[in-house]
């Protein structure tokens, strides 16, 4: 897994400026796989501050280039990173598709939506990393397409053993804008947290699926 430092710090704090990363160890959230999770992360909210969806394109295009060379297309997994993937392709001057979760039930029966040619380079981007399951599948589905994956980045990962063993078995790079770990401290630093909060943070990812407010 790679990133920069200074990109992860600024994008935490950006991230947690527009309140597109929400920390609450009291009331935790619910994901969809039925977690119990002090913190959420909505990086479709980007999209709507201009100055903060620029960065977020410039840092992806610019390191996109330099951690993987320049791809023959940008892949974004649907939903959340279509308009994000949209933004760097078009910095890159390059094509652009998405990947759906599943094949289209009628019509062409599509999954990789968009033209895409067998042996083209491409990187995906993705808005979140948190097992790395969904992402892993859009892989599959572009490899099935005969895309050559070059590598994965994302705005955010939550860094989980699980995620960095998934992403191994795939034979799959990631890089990532920010992460779990820059994000607590810059939280601390900026008093969104307490330090009692970060440490229970902390706990929480060792074991996310069984973790309690009670902990």
């Amino acid at each position: 897994m790679i990133f920069n430092k200074d990109t992860a710090t600024k994008t935490a704090e950006l991230l947690l400026q527009i309140n597109a990363i929400k920390l609450n160890s009291k009331n935790p959230f619910t994901w969809a796989s039925g977690w119990k999770s002090p913190i959420y992360c909505d990086n479709r909210v980007i999209l709507s501050f201009p100055a903060i969806r620029n960065f977020i394109k410039d840092e992806f295009a610019k390191n996109i280039e330099k951690q993987f060379g320049k791809p023959d297309v940008i892949a974004g997994v649907a939903t959340g990173a279509i308009g994000v993937g949209i933004l760097v392709a078009q910095e890159l001057g390059l094509p652009f598709v998405y990947v759906r979760p599943e094949p289209k039930k009628h019509g062409r029966l599509n999954q990789v939506e968009g033209f895409l040619q067998k042996g083209q380079n491409v990187v995906v981007v993705e808005d979140l990393i948190s097992t790395g399951n969904s992402s892993l599948m859009a892989v599959e589905a572009l490899r099935n397409e005969g895309a050559n994956i070059k590598g994965m980045a994302a705005v955010f990962t939550y860094g989980f053993d699980i995620a960095t063993t998934n992403f191994k078995n795939a034979n799959v790079d990631l890089y990532t804008l920010s992460n779990y770990e820059n994000l607590l401290d810059l939280a601390v630093a900026k008093e969104y947290i307490t330090e009692n909060e970060q440490d229970l943070l902390k706990e929480w990812r060792k074991n996310p699926s069984e973790w309690s407010v009670e902990v």
